[in-house]
């Protein structure tokens, strides 16, 4: 058995008129994240971890935002085809680990919701997904509201 473990980042600018779509799920807020798919910066650092842990390039080499296919896209239709990219290549995923840095809103009631679909998405049990939300104490672009960042670890088996 081969293990390899992939680091992702991702980030979004927070704007009025745009739905707040994270962890795959649509979340009431004021402002939501601006992208040319849905903006979930979360989907987004998980498809780069595992990207990257397959070593398979980016989520912008497989799916540039550049490409009229992906406007508005779910961003759960980007992690479905990740997984399917690292199965083609014999991997299949171990546990993800997410880090999600966002002042408000308060994401913690969300956090369940969000572990099911991911895994449901992914194909893996929901004890395999872990998702933790911080705030960054009100210094920098998060701190201040301008936007939304998200780490992921991930690991991947063939």
């Amino acid at each position: 058995m081969k293990i390899r473990v992939g680091m992702g980042f991702d980030v979004h600018r927070l704007v009025e008129g745009r739905e707040l779509w994270l962890g795959g799920i649509r979340i009431e807020h004021e402002k939501g994240l601006l992208g040319h798919s849905d903006a979930d910066v979360l989907i987004h650092a998980v498809c780069d971890a595992l990207l990257g842990a397959a070593h398979m390039r980016d989520i912008g080499f497989h799916f540039p935002d550049t490409a009229g296919e992906f406007k508005n896209i779910d961003s759960k239709i980007l992690l479905k085809r990740t997984v399917d990219l690292i199965t083609q290549k014999g991997y299949h995923v171990g546990n993800v680990d997410v880090t999600v840095c966002a002042e408000r809103p308060k994401l913690k009631p969300h956090i369940p919701e969000m572990q099911r679909v991911l895994a449901e998405v992914m194909g893996i049990e929901e004890e395999d997904v872990s998702v933790k939300a911080t705030t960054t104490e009100k210094l920098g672009f998060t701190g201040r509201e301008e936007g939304i960042a998200a780490y992921a670890t991930v690991l991947i088996q063939s």
